[in-house]
């Protein structure tokens, strides 16, 4: 009889994918009708939360920018990253304690997972510098892959650690999915935008001379969009109108008109670009409509009014710094990598904050 001693590599995968078949135990122990079970959260499973969120939080985002600068600690922070998202997806499997009926991120974590490995493989490849024949062709495409993979990953990552925090608390089942997902959407897209403001600041200031457009038309058009959904998915067509309901898709029928004037005044009769406050007017108005919207919880009205009353100050710092600091320019210096010290408070306070703040 001949034994066929497997290597590492083999072994990885085979526990990859039998470890979905293991994972799924335990959904006799929560009771019927519930998304989890009455135990608590055990230390196993608090330490796959705490490495999984280090791995795809902190590691994964920070060794995609070094391998965009291509600094030499890309590869080694991305291989711990590596190590620690593969421990940490095993203890997943491994928890006692609190267990889960079938949910979204236990679904999800495998896709995640199956892209890291993607990327492993495609990295592994790109280092052994292969250039003749058919790998000569291929590689540059192979290279674009690698980076789309590598930058979708952070906001998968997001999405996948939102399904975590959902799954862990039992939340957004049946009835209450709708509300979650627009709450969740909604503070995503905040934080997000947030964190692309701060791009612009810091390193887009080339990119947005090239296009030959203000930042406000960047801004009004995803305005536009956004208002657009909200007019037509915050009712439920078929049912009776609510109090909520006419606020959402008012907001909504309010932001893309808003958005469509901002593109327009965006541009100068001689087709140059040109600041506007219309952004920033649509921002200040609907944190004063969030501000003083009605909810069932006390609590919620609370959170609603903090994050409305965020939104204000996101709006008047954005007027302040295009009409007193800014003046209708673009930047201060020539080549906008001087950023004056205020201009960093509209999207921090603002986005940033009123993003956790709907979370």
């Amino acid at each position: 009889m001949i034994l066929i001693k497997p290597n590492s590599l083999e072994v990885f995968f085979s526990l990859l994918l039998i470890s979905p078949v293991l994972a799924h135990g335990g959904h006799e122990q929560v009771p019927e009708g519930s998304a989890v079970s009455g135990d608590p959260i055990d230390s196993t499973l608090w330490v796959h939360m705490i490495l999984m969120g280090l791995a795809f939080g902190i590691i994964f985002p920070l060794g995609m920018v070094l391998g965009i600068v291509r600094s030499r600690w890309h590869v080694p922070l991305q291989v711990i990253g590596t190590a620690v998202a593969i421990v940490a997806y095993f203890l997943g499997h491994a928890h006692k304690g609190r267990q889960f009926a079938k949910n979204v991120h236990a679904l999800f974590a495998n896709t995640l997972m199956l892209m890291m490995v993607a990327q492993v493989v495609i990295g592994l490849y790109l280092k052994l510098h292969l250039s003749k024949g058919i790998h000569g062709r291929i590689r540059r495409y192979i290279v674009v892959a690698h980076g789309v993979l590598g930058k979708a990953m952070p906001l998968i990552s997001w999405v996948q650690m939102l399904f975590g925090g959902i799954t862990a608390m039992g939340f957004c089942r049946d009835d209450h999915l709708g509300q979650c997902l627009a709450h969740f959407i909604m503070g995503s897209a905040f934080i997000a935008y947030g964190i692309l403001l701060t791009i612009l600041l810091l390193v887009g200031q080339f990119w947005l001379r090239r296009t030959g457009r203000s930042q406000e038309f960047f801004d009004s058009l995803i305005i536009a969009a956004w208002g657009c959904v909200n007019t037509f998915t915050e009712h439920r067509w078929g049912s009776d109108w609510g109090h909520n309901d006419l606020q959402h898709t008012t907001m909504g029928i309010v932001w893309w008109c808003a958005g469509l004037l901002g593109m327009w005044l965006s541009r100068s009769r001689n087709g140059r670009p040109r600041r506007n406050l219309i952004p920033a007017t649509v921002i200040l108005l609907t944190g004063y409509a969030m501000s003083a919207h009605p909810q069932f919880l006390q609590i919620s009205t609370m959170i609603h009014a903090i994050f409305g009353y965020t939104l204000m100050a996101a709006g008047a710092t954005r007027i302040i710094e295009i009409s007193f600091v800014l003046k209708d320019r673009s930047t201060l210096s020539m080549n906008g990598s001087e950023p004056n010290s205020f201009q960093y408070l509209p999207p921090f306070v603002s986005l940033h904050v009123s993003g956790q703040r709907d979370h």
